[in-house]
């Protein structure tokens, strides 16, 4: 049976979980983390995972379930290396699968594949979406029917080299005192596989309605936006990657701009932190990982979940991962 805080399964090693409902079933759309003896570096060269595993359960308390391989990079032809944290979205009875890889030019980019089951298999297009870059996808289907996917990732995820709106692979450093990178948005278009704009960076404002700052790292947007709503309220939450923390803004338009409101999620064993928010059955839901059974190794994660709550005034108490396990 699963259980809150544990690892959901341990026959792989599995990140970035993107948690969705479908037909009253959990569905979890993990990163696969593939074990090796390779060094870590900013850039992310020990991440070097080569497809996706998703995983499902009945409900909160049922057995998780790994289903196999639903894709692997050597059926994509744009893809050199490195198929990182993906997203899903499902749409008149066709799921699509959205992940973040390298190009031939080792260019993260996006791209899209497809299938009539919720677990695969996937078939991918055959390029990238044309005007994506960086990593981390997350679509969020809006009330009014529209999809949009956010997406984005500083150092390894190369989201500082698109600051101009073209690929620089030495771009200028930002300043502390300078507004800080957010995420990119685009809304999808029918087909779900191309963008109906040149994707545009969300903005973060801070209590005063001013940009939080570069140098701001226990607020800053770092890697891993997802969106939710909740009593008609939009939530952008992400990780500030170098301080550890899952952290949330809210916002009254899908396209911001948001307004930082607390920590979702205090640091957990490893460096890195990645998540994602789901109802199921009138109960809220954080799904996200840590390195707590490979003893801190960066590479070797594993998917967790907790119940997580609401305050009256719509913020989120924060998660403490390990009190009262």
């Amino acid at each position: 049976m699963a259980k809150q805080r544990e690892a959901l399964v341990t026959n792989i090693f599995t990140a970035d979980p993107s948690a969705h409902v479908f037909d009253d079933k959990i569905y979890i759309y993990p990163s696969h983390d593939l074990p090796h003896d390779g060094a870590d570096d900013d850039e992310g060269i020990e991440y070097a995972m080569e497809d996706y595993h998703i995983l499902s359960m009945d409900n909160v308390d049922a057995p998780c379930i790994d289903n196999g391989e639903a894709l692997h990079m050597k059926d994509v032809p744009w893809v050199s290396k490195q198929i990182w944290a993906p997203d899903v979205a499902l749409k008149d009875g066709k799921y699509y699968l959205y992940f973040p890889a390298r190009d031939k030019q080792g260019i993260f980019r996006l791209g899209v594949a497809v299938s009539e089951s919720p677990v695969g298999p996937f078939k991918a297009e055959e390029s990238f979406i044309p005007g994506s870059m960086s990593i981390d996808p997350a679509v969020f289907k809006d009330d009014d029917g529209k999809y949009y996917c956010y997406n984005g990732g500083l150092w390894g995820g190369q989201l500082e080299k698109w600051m101009t709106g073209s690929f620089e692979e030495n771009p200028r450093e930002i300043g502390e005192n300078e507004p800080a990178l957010g995420p990119f948005f685009a809304e999808l278009n029918d087909d779900m596989k191309t963008f109906k704009a040149t994707p545009k960076m969300i903005q973060i404002l801070d209590e005063n309605g001013e940009p939080i700052k570069a140098g701001d790292e226990d607020r800053r947007y770092f890697e891993g936006p997802w969106m939710h709503k909740y009593n008609g309220l939009y939530y952008l939450s992400y990780s500030t990657g170098t301080t550890h923390y899952l952290v949330y803004a809210t916002g009254k338009s899908p396209e911001g701009p948001f307004t930082y409101r607390g920590r979702l999620m205090e640091p957990v064993i490893g460096w890195t932190t990645h998540h994602s928010i789901v109802e199921y059955h009138g109960k809220w839901y954080l799904f996200y990982h840590d390195c707590e059974i490979s003893g801190g190794i960066n590479h070797r994660r594993n998917v967790k979940f907790t119940e997580i709550f609401y305050n009256e005034d719509g913020t989120i108490k924060t998660v403490f991962p390990y009190d009262h396990k």
